[in-house]
């Protein structure tokens, strides 16, 4: 198939002004025992794909058992078909489930423009790896060092099927090719990460999907902030991180707190995964309202709901029971503040898996929320809270906190 890049059919005058990045390094790729990548998936090529390829173990993606994918040139694997793809559709794009890790116009028909490895570290971890590739059409200027590894976790689970997939981003540098309306590698319809279950309902995009903002993959993390770069996900029997408190979705982890970009099914709840110490501020920064929240059972499984008034959080007066759905009047609420997780809990502001919350909202649609904690200093009995404009920590003393409030929940 011949491309024509779409800036030259629009006129280089409809182009938006761009932005160029400087290269960085972010998480290292994985090798095999030998130190490569594994074999050749495919020779050079421009939008071309793998044969069918066997996996070692069985994947469980939405209800459909898989032991068979495609590798795909442009950034993503899928398991129905090949995809010659190279501009991204917005998830869901298509009944073919497919991984993402970065789709984009991937070029590696020149002789600098990189090549796509498959490999495995052991019968249990599957690798794949877009080694320093270029952009169509044969262009090396700018390259991208990216890797999918699929690993198998029915071992660890007692599920067949149960796997978890890590997105590793070496380094990023271009987001588009010259048929998707980029420059120099920048512009355009740019490049999507994320998962499409193929059933026009379940998918999950990366931050910055899309935008220029992808390149920022390399620089964030769902696992943690010493980990920039490594973005992972739990796929349990079936279904994306985010539909059970055994999986719930991760946050993008910032020095301000946790963001979380996720679409939203009405009357689904989804369950995200803070870390926090005595309280959490939960805000909607783009998208419908919260409708409910369900928390966990911490301590005596009570909470405190700080509600906001234009200005600051107050204290509300209502207990919320842990385990007990609470649901919001009206229209819902664009932030909340959770308080009273007592510091017996000893809650490991590090532990993934410290305080699972369970979300509803006022309707469907994309949801981008942050998520800010609230701690607690025993040394010095301060408490730390997020500057509620900047998300910006400061450091305020227990009155400005309402004293009366945190001394029933045991601040000592």
């Amino acid at each position: 198939m011949n491309k024509i890049p779409i800036n030259t059919l629009l006129g280089a005058g409809l182009i938006a002004a761009l932005s160029f990045t400087t290269p960085s390094f972010a998480i290292p790729l994985l090798t095999q025992a030998d130190g490569s990548f594994g074999t050749l998936a495919m020779g050079p090529n421009d939008d071309g794909s793998s044969n069918e390829l066997s996996l070692p173990f069985e994947v469980n993606f939405f209800g459909n058992t898989y032991s068979n994918f495609y590798i795909n040139n442009n950034g993503n694997i899928t398991f129905n078909n090949p995809v010659s793809g190279f501009t991204p559709l917005p998830f869901p794009a298509s009944s073919n489930p497919m991984i993402a890790p970065f789709w984009g116009d991937v070029d590696t028909s020149c002789a600098s423009c990189g090549e796509v490895y498959v490999g495995a570290l052991n019968a249990d971890t599957t690798i794949v790896t877009w080694n320093d590739v270029g952009f169509f059409s044969s262009n090396s200027s700018l390259t991208n060092d990216f890797q999918l590894v699929l690993r198998n976790r029915a071992g660890d689970t007692g599920n067949v099927g149960d796997f978890d997939v890590d997105f590793r981003y070496n380094r990023l540098d271009w987001t588009t090719g010259s048929a998707s309306g980029g420059i120099g590698g920048l512009g355009g319809t740019q490049a999507q990460a994320g998962y499409d279950a193929g059933n026009s309902t379940d998918f999950l995009q990366l931050p910055g999907s899309r935008t220029a903002d992808i390149l920022d993959l390399q620089n964030t993390s769902n696992v943690s902030s010493e980990t920039p770069g490594l973005w992972s996900f739990a796929i349990r029997s079936g279904a994306l991180p985010g539909e059970t408190p055994e999986n719930p979705l991760m946050p993008i982890i910032t020095d301000a707190g946790f963001e979380f970009e996720f679409n939203v099914v009405i009357d689904q709840m989804v369950f995200i995964d803070p870390v926090i110490a005595i309280g959490y501020d939960y805000v909607v920064t783009s998208g419908p309202n919260f409708a409910s929240v369900l928390l966990p059972n911490i301590g005596d499984n009570m909470y405190d709901l700080w509600v906001w008034n234009g200005s600051e959080y107050v204290d509300s007066g209502t207990d919320i029971t842990a385990g007990t759905e609470f649901f919001f009047d009206g229209a819902g609420v664009e932030r909340f503040r959770i308080m009273g997780i007592e510091t017996g809990a000893m809650l490991n502001p590090t532990d993934p898996t410290a305080f699972v919350t369970g979300l509803t909202f006022t309707s469907a649609g994309f949801v981008s929320v942050t998520q800010s904690a609230v701690t607690f200093d025993t040394d010095s009995t301060t408490t730390s809270v997020p500057e509620p404009t900047s998300l910006a920590l400061i450091s305020l003393g227990l009155i400005g906190l309402g004293a009366s409030r945190l001394r029933r929940k045991h601040l000592h």
